[in-house]
């Protein structure tokens, strides 16, 4: 995973551990990800990462269709 600056945040594509993707803009007033969650709080430094407080879960989406159980 790489480290995520704040300049980078301006607008970028990133890819997530579950190999997923992310994309942030900023319109100089705010900062976005995915176009609905605003970035409230960011680069906060942790022991082990810097963090990007948003407003709203992030929930990956799903890559394909759903496979149907079969009933016995």
């Amino acid at each position: 995973m790489e480290k995520v600056t704040p300049k980078q945040l301006e607008g970028g594509s990133f890819d997530t551990p579950q190999k997923g993707k992310l994309t942030t803009t900023d319109s100089g007033e705010s900062c976005k990800v995915n176009d609905s969650s605003n970035v409230v709080c960011g680069n906060v430094q942790t022991s082990n990462a810097t963090v990007y407080i948003v407003d709203t879960v992030l929930m990956r989406s799903s890559t394909g269709p759903r496979k149907q159980r079969e009933r016995a």
